[in-house]
């Protein structure tokens, strides 16, 4: 009963799916997404060459990290429950599954493909997972040269330009004192076990800025806190501390929530919610212009991106444009539809808590059509 992961060591989405297969025991090996296997058996069935994607010991296929931990959650595999009981505690670990999937891109970016004296012999190597098997070296080489050039491309698309970078690293410095602060006296971000709201968060903090040669070495000289946690969000055994004072697998009560994740929310707040409400704003004008029967079939991601353009917004005083991208909304409706089905005692809980973090925006942001998921594409939906 072993599954198998198609990804790639580097991929920060791949990072995910491995994390929770990792954390709750799931048996799987792991074949890189350039290898016959995959190119040949796996991506005429999805019909695009994407990652992670999962084979069952079945033989179905799941795309997408969101699907994959959802698949294995409902098989039983959690140790612990991802999804918090606690409604409050289910908003806010969308809210960081959201942010760490996306939130998180620019200074994953950055760091990766702008430093390329120490990280670049490493980055080059770990490419190897997605070039299929037996290439020469020269040939290696200008395969690398074409992929590294397309993500420095993207690294501008989400805002890393060189009149961001001083700003950009300076915010994530602040994040990372944020999270280390936090992870000082929890060892999860929701308490005593992960959530989903780890699983969203590790991508970037293992793959990209737990992983690469300056951002792991900024993580463990000034956030070691930091590092253990991604450590513990990628091992099989359980982690318990007893200096922790609250109880191994126990979450936070959801009306004392710590100050230090109160903190983390409104770093989420000030760095990312007026780009996704630039996003949403940007999607709807496009959207109006659509005709409505060319909406509902299946779009591919990048084309989709491609059509809908880049979004301009202020971000910390600086003027920049990102790229508009659907899968988000994807990501804030599972935030917003734990709001929505929450008994109206418990949901003014949660309008009083998102509104003390300065986050009340992201509960009502919505498009004028859905992102739904079909057969492991996107589709716009109905309203």
């Amino acid at each position: 009963m072993t599954y198998t992961l198609y990804g790639m060591a580097a991929s920060l989405y791949t990072a995910r799916a491995r994390s929770y297969m990792r954390t709750n025991a799931v048996p799987f090996v792991e074949v890189k997404a350039g290898g016959e296997e995959f190119v040949g058996q796996v991506v005429p069935l999805i019909g695009r060459w994407i990652i992670p994607v999962i084979k069952t010991p079945e033989g179905a296929i799941i795309q997408d990290g969101v699907d994959i931990i959802d698949h294995l959650d409902g098989a039983g595999f959690s140790k612990w429950a991802i999804y918090p009981e606690a409604p409050a505690l289910l908003v806010v670990a969308h809210l960081f599954e959201l942010f760490g999937s996306h939130g998180l891109l620019r200074p994953a970016m950055h760091y990766r493909w702008n430093f390329d004296a120490q990280n670049l012999a490493f980055l080059r190597n770990g490419f190897r997972d997605v070039l299929p098997s037996g290439l020469p070296a020269e040939a290696e080489d200008a395969v690398f040269e074409q992929a590294s050039g397309r993500m420095r491309q993207a690294a501008v698309a989400f805002g890393v330009t060189p009149e961001t970078y001083t700003l950009v690293e300076e915010r994530y410095r602040l994040f990372l004192a944020l999270f280390e602060q936090h992870l000082r006296a929890h060892p999860f971000i929701l308490g005593g076990h992960p959530t989903i709201a780890d699983y969203g968060m590790i991508g970037a903090m293992h793959a990209h800025l737990g992983r690469d040669p300056v951002p792991l070495h900024l993580m463990q000289t000034t956030a070691p806190n930091v590092f253990r946690w991604v450590e513990r969000m990628t091992m099989t055994e359980s982690f318990v501390d007893e200096s922790f004072a609250r109880a191994a697998g126990e979450l936070f009560d959801p009306d004392a929530l710590p100050e230090t994740l109160l903190a983390l929310m409104r770093f989420v707040a000030e760095d990312y919610l007026i780009e996704l409400a630039a996003h949403v704003e940007r999607a709807n004008a496009w959207l109006a212009d659509q005709d409505s029967a060319a909406l509902d079939s299946a779009f591919d991601a990048h084309e989709q991106a491609k059509v809908l353009g880049v979004a301009p917004f202020d971000w910390h005083g600086a003027r920049i444009a990102t790229v508009v991208l659907p899968y988000r909304f994807y990501l804030l409706q599972r935030l917003q539809e734990a709001h929505v089905a929450t008994p109206e005692a418990e949901r003014q809980k949660i309008e009083t808590l998102f509104e003390e973090t300065g986050l009340r925006e992201i509960l009502a942001l919505r498009t004028n059509r859905r992102v739904e998921r079909i057969d492991n594409c996107e589709v716009w939906g109905q309203t």
